[in-house]
């Protein structure tokens, strides 16, 4: 259930009112608007009398809640959710540029990336320490050993790091990385959400290979429902009857996404097209349809990269692809 306040409502009438349900075994959630206060109630609202709520003189209006992920719903949270990892803001308004290598390799390697996309206008790096690989003999990553490299690189150029988590046993090693991901192949991993839940830390969710808008929702609010609000979602590409794309790039999701849900909405076209030639026309197409931020692979030497080459640019058409996301954001705020 949701109850609209007015916005003559006083502090102290809030404050009843949340006693009051409160009391009665509910969990509420305040959003407070720039024109109203929205109460979002958590748990089985049946016997309340919404009338009797209605009829209250600081009451603007009381409807229940159809859709089963309540709290990154737009109808419980009508303002853009801005997420704050360090100095960077993704969503309402703000948009960020995430750029890297697939995996990281080396201290060189990872250094020099993070310095040459930082150069060009990146805002975070991301890079794979945990590699969920389809054949288990491919290389799956440095481990704890590529985390430490991800940090050197962020002393070294101040960007706040983005990483792969694939376990919950795994948080202890994540405690100092500032974006945790949760891959496509993680996406209903629920021990794992609970999990991220409880942490506290910003978490960047993958849309599964299959996965329909619904349930990345759901699995978002797995999340939220631990207590952990900032959740930002990724639209990576789904599997469809496509032979010449890795994935099919589903920019629709992104304008639905906004209407459905006040959560930032970002786009990863490399692992989407897994072409390199066709990670920037698709950057800019998500740019253009409103994305919130994008997550590039890039590499200084792709036909050396240990994996995901074919879809990695280099550093040079990563800082070309930067300039021209700039102007077409430009151009779409016109």
């Amino acid at each position: 259930m949701i109850v609209v306040l007015k916005s003559s409502a006083s502090e102290a009438e809030k404050r009843e009112l949340i006693a009051a349900f409160e009391s009665r075994g509910l969990r509420v959630d305040l959003s407070e608007g720039e024109r109203q206060s929205v109460l979002g109630l958590i748990g089985d609202p049946a016997a309340l009398d919404a009338e009797l709520i209605a009829s209250l003189p600081f009451v603007e209006s009381v409807r229940r809640v159809s859709e089963p992920y309540r709290l990154c719903g737009r109808s419980l949270h009508p303002d853009d959710a801005v997420a704050e990892i360090g100095p960077v803001k993704i969503g309402g308004g703000h948009f960020a540029l995430i750029a890297g290598p697939c995996s990281v390799e080396s201290e060189e390697q990872i250094v020099s990336i993070a310095r040459a996309v930082k150069a060009a206008g990146a805002d975070m790096l991301r890079g794979g320490a945990f590699k969920p690989r389809t054949s288990p003999y491919d290389f799956s990553g440095l481990g704890e050993k590529g985390l430490a490299l991800l940090k050197l690189a962020r002393a070294e150029t101040g960007l706040p790091i983005v990483s792969e988590i694939m376990s919950a046993a795994q948080l202890p090693l994540f405690e100092d990385v500032d974006l945790l991901q949760v891959g496509a192949r993680s996406m209903q991993n629920y021990d794992l959400l609970r999990e991220l839940g409880r942490c506290g830390k910003p978490v960047l969710l993958k849309r599964g290979l299959a996965a329909t808008l619904r349930e990345l929702l759901l699995a978002a609010e797995y999340v939220m429902a631990g207590g952990n609000e900032r959740v930002i979602l990724c639209e990576r590409g789904i599997r469809t009857f496509s032979e010449f794309t890795r994935s099919t790039l589903d920019l629709s999701a992104v304008p639905e996404l906004h209407e459905l849900t006040q959560l930032p909405v970002i786009v990863d076209p490399s692992h989407a097209v897994g072409r390199r030639r066709l990670v920037p026309p698709m950057a800019l197409a998500a740019a253009a349809c409103g994305a919130d931020g994008l997550m590039i692979e890039v590499h200084n030497e792709p036909f050396k990269a240990l994996s995901d080459g074919a879809q990695a640019i280099t550093d040079k058409e990563f800082a070309a692809l930067a300039a021209k996301l700039r102007a077409v954001r430009e151009a779409a705020k016109a």
